[in-house]
């Protein structure tokens, strides 16, 4: 079976690049799998976990903040706002994270807080989905 480069970058760092088989994001217009020999394509991706099957039948799964998808010939390069392996989240502080967020969304401030609430909401819940994984 055939396979490309997936890498996920950040402003700042190289969070993941690793051969793999298939990845499976979330795009705005909903969920994409792409598959080796994908036709070229640049989209926005949501804020949700991003799987990336490899060879040996091993799944790793990334909290992508969003951000862009860029799919080549022979590589998907993931430009994000932020990411996070698994490994590397800490539970305690994505907890305290959803729990502001919900504090500032029942307090119901004005429209740019509302929308900046929940964002954070979002990302806490994605990184909490992740790590639960």
């Amino acid at each position: 079976m055939s396979s490309f480069l997936v890498e996920i970058v950040t402003p700042e760092r190289k969070v993941y690049a690793e051969t793999a088989n298939m990845v499976s994001v979330t795009g705005v217009e909903g969920e994409l799998g792409i598959l080796p020999n994908h036709i070229p394509l640049v989209t926005p991706l949501r804020i949700a976990p991003v799987v990336i099957k490899r060879d040996n039948n091993k799944a790793d799964v990334i909290a992508v903040n969003g951000g862009f998808i860029e799919v080549r010939k022979d590589k998907i390069v993931i430009l994000a706002e932020s990411a996070e392996l698994a490994t590397d989240i800490n539970i305690e502080r994505a907890e305290a994270a959803k729990q502001r967020a919900q504090q500032r969304l029942a307090a119901k401030q004005d429209q740019i807080d509302f929308r900046r609430a929940e964002l954070a909401l979002q990302r806490a819940m994605n990184r909490l989905n992740v790590k639960q994984k």
